[in-house]
């Protein structure tokens, strides 16, 4: 994977601002191969998320404490009891998996009118770009009705969790909205 997502140590004295970011999607859109992507690890043998995965990542002098939940239908109810307290949402879409958008975009608009996530900036993931079927970000984008979400900043990034093309990308809009957020 081209260059970790790691940042150098904060500076001594300095206090690294502790972030909470919630990491959704379906079941096999690839969220923790990205999360796993995030934090420089081998991402060859993901095995599907039971329940939930923790994993802070350093990144532009933060520390983001990203929370991957589970995607199974059976799992997705429990989604809102993780919601509190969320600086930023990640939700991941599989671009190559067209016969699940309807069923992706009804779970994202169900999360986006949740009370706990009023005004959080939104970053969706178009992941596995490098499938031939994936479907490119703008389209997509249009699908999700992301341009009617006029109470918070969103980004849709194409990416491939895989290789770690677009991650990075993504990865500066979030901290781009923190370091706007809190002036």
């Amino acid at each position: 994977m081209p260059g970790g997502l790691q940042d150098a140590a904060p500076l001594k004295g300095s206090v690294e601002q502790e972030l909470r970011i919630v990491l959704l999607g379906l079941d096999n859109a690839g969220k923790t191969t990205l999360l796993k992507c995030l934090a420089s690890e081998e991402v060859s043998t993901i095995t599907p998320t039971q329940g939930f995965n923790i994993k802070s990542v350093h990144s532009h002098g933060f520390k983001l404490n990203v929370w991957d939940i589970g995607g199974q239908r059976a799992i997705r109810p429990y989604w809102k009891k993780y919601l509190g307290n969320t600086d930023m949402l990640i939700y991941v879409i599989d671009s190559a998996d067209k016969k699940r958008f309807e069923e992706t975009g009804q779970e994202l608009a169900e999360l986006i009118e949740d009370e706990s996530l009023t005004g959080v900036p939104l970053l969706v993931f178009a992941n596995k770009q490098d499938l031939a079927s994936a479907a490119p970000a703008a389209e997509i984008a249009e699908g999700l009705n992301l341009p009617t979400y006029r109470d918070r900043q969103w980004q849709i990034q194409a990416c491939s969790a895989l290789s770690g093309e677009g991650v990075q990308d993504g990865m500066n809009w979030i901290c781009s909205q923190i370091t706007s957020r809190k002036k």
